[in-house]
């Protein structure tokens, strides 16, 4: 006979689950054997929003889902912040949880699914001896095929009880990867003349790439529809890299641009969005695109997500761009001409080609400069991670990533700090074939602290920046000059470097350009385990590229590409 935790191990395990991420307690501690023993790989976090963060950021490195597992209760409400950007983010991450006992709720227990059910969670409650393979399995499909976290409870009074599901026809063999062409929903919508329409009269068009695009294997054929039309490319800030290496890419669309790809941007007369939710931070709070410019979005969505979109096209990224390319071949459509107006202007286009004043103090240094020079240092093939806060703005300027799935910008979507470290375990664990960089604010270090530990523990190359301005910089820029008490907000230094070595950890205190010779050091020794810089960041240095995001967060107006 089979009992439940077995049943649970198996069925993950034949079905291509390969990683967990997790913290033991009453509730899991033997669903944990029942994964382990099946050949699932375990690496025990500090806190449970930690291991949710590990699993989210796995999946978004490789597109594979990957075990959350938590005891009930409060190791179930610890995964709260974590859990919400993973479901923002639309993650496919399974969480296996305890649960209320059948037998009747303790003390301790709280309803939930109702809470599940407040982060916009599935609940799949396994009390059926008779369907625990399945039941385990329907909650895998769910992840996978509509990209998203879901838990799967057990109650603790079942976790040893032998199941009567019978085996025959229960183990369905291999899963399909989740981007695989097998896993996609291959029928492609019918395509609005009107949108060749707008294709035929464009003579500025651009292709606007998300990361809706990449998940769904599109950036071939959108690369290919843009070269038909003639087009310039973006990004959203999630999609970054999805152009990379390409000569007629602007970089990253939205307060993120530079001011030369900003300008370029504002004056396309067609843009089309592949995958992009279009929120407010892409498209500037509407101020980046032209007024009279034509918004198409194609999106899996049925209904806009910004009202600045004048048309919606629902359905598959890959499949309506496919369809579109044909459509203009068929109709005989050629290139317009904006490439060969702006050639000149797409050289030295970046940031790293914008002047400005180095305002280090020669105890402080000028995080761009830091930032700048780190870009000369970092190894090519790398997954980038960040936690929240207002150094985002830095490695987002200066930092390239190969793919989308080597940035991971964990805290994005619900504006969270502290999981930065989480993050870089779930890429590292992921993506072992590259370094990991991790870049954290001091303040969302000190929240998640904890999973530096398990950083080192996991063994990975990974090398962690973390920007120490001594105090919550955002808060400052935001609140600083408009009557907030800055004794709540600056803190003061912490020693990060001596921390991480107590924790295992290589480490540096970085305060001139000088002080980053050791990364030449960690590389040139094959850049092993964990290296930490502890940066001493000039406080008051405000990233140019999130001018317009605090304007948009403090009530003001959003950078145009005039300014």
């Amino acid at each position: 006979m089979t009992t439940f935790t077995e049943a649970i191990g198996r069925t993950l395990a034949d079905n291509a689950v390969t990683h967990a991420f997790g913290v033991v307690a009453n509730g899991n501690v033997l669903a944990v054997a029942g994964l382990t023993s099946h050949g699932v790989r375990y690496l025990s976090a500090r806190h449970e929003g930690g291991a949710v963060t590990m699993a989210d950021a796995y999946y978004r490195t490789t597109g594979e889902v990957a075990v959350c597992t938590t005891g009930s209760g409060p190791g179930l409400t610890n995964t709260a912040t974590g859990l919400t950007d993973a479901v923002k983010h639309r993650s496919g991450v399974l969480l296996l949880c305890g649960d209320t006992p059948v037998g009747g709720p303790r003390r301790i227990d709280i309803d939930q699914t109702a809470f599940l059910s407040a982060l916009d969670v599935p609940v799949i409650r396994l009390t059926d001896p008779a369907t625990v393979r399945a039941d385990t399995l329907r909650a895998l499909r769910l992840a996978r095929t509509e990209q998203r976290p879901v838990a799967l409870c057990l109650p603790p009074d079942l976790v040893t009880a032998e199941i009567t599901e019978p085996e025959s026809g229960a183990w369905p063999g291999a899963w399909p990867k989740a981007h695989s062409e097998a896993s996609r929903d291959r029928s492609a919508p019918a395509v609005a003349e009107g949108v060749l329409e707008l294709l035929a009269t464009a003579r500025r068009p651009l292709v606007l790439g998300g990361l809706g695009a990449w998940r769904a294997g599109a950036a071939k054929t959108v690369t290919d529809l843009g070269e038909r039309l003639g087009a310039l490319y973006t990004t959203s800030a999630m999609a970054a890299g999805l152009f990379t290496g390409n000569p007629w890419s602007l970089g990253v669309c939205g307060g993120f641009a530079s001011p030369r790809a900003a300008a370029l941007i504002g004056e396309a007369d067609l843009v089309l969005a592949f995958g992009a939710s279009l929120d407010r931070w892409t498209l500037a709070d509407g101020g980046l695109l032209a007024p009279g410019a034509v918004l198409v979005q194609v999106d899996t969505r049925t209904t806009p997500t910004s009202d600045r979109v004048d048309l919606l096209i629902s359905g598959d990224a890959a499949e309506v761009a496919s369809a579109l390319l044909d459509g203009a071949e068929a109709r005989g459509l050629v290139g317009s001409g904006w490439r060969g107006d702006v050639a000149d202007r797409l050289v030295n286009l970046g940031w790293d080609q914008e002047p400005f004043e180095d305002a280090g103090t020669g105890d402080r240094i000028d995080p761009r400069v830091l930032t700048l020079t780190l870009a000369g240092l970092l190894p090519a093939e790398r997954t980038l991670v960040t936690d929240g806060g207002h150094f985002v703005g830095w490695p987002a300027m200066y930092w390239t990533v190969p793919d989308p799935a080597a940035y991971v910008f964990t805290g994005a979507a619900f504006q969270s700090i502290g999981l930065g470290f989480a993050g870089a375990v779930g890429a590292a664990v992921g993506r072992t074939d590259r370094t990991t960089v991790v870049a954290l604010g001091d303040g969302g270090a000190l929240m998640g602290l904890s999973e530096l530990e398990t950083l080192v523990r996991a063994g990975h190359s990974t090398l962690v920046v973390v920007y120490d301005d001594g105090g919550y910089g955002m808060e400052v820029v935001l609140y600083g000059e408009l009557g907030a008490d800055r004794d709540t907000m600056v803190f003061g230094d912490t020693d990060f470097a001596a921390t991480a070595r107590a924790l295992g950890a290589r480490a540096a205190t970085v305060r001139s350009v000088e002080d980053l010779t050791v990364v030449r050091d960690w590389q040139a020794e094959g850049a092993e385990g964990v290296l930490l810089l502890d940066c001493k960041v000039v406080p008051g240095v405000v990233a140019d590229c999130l001018a317009g995001l605090t304007s948009v967060i403090s009530g003001g107006t959003a950078r145009t590409p005039e300014t």
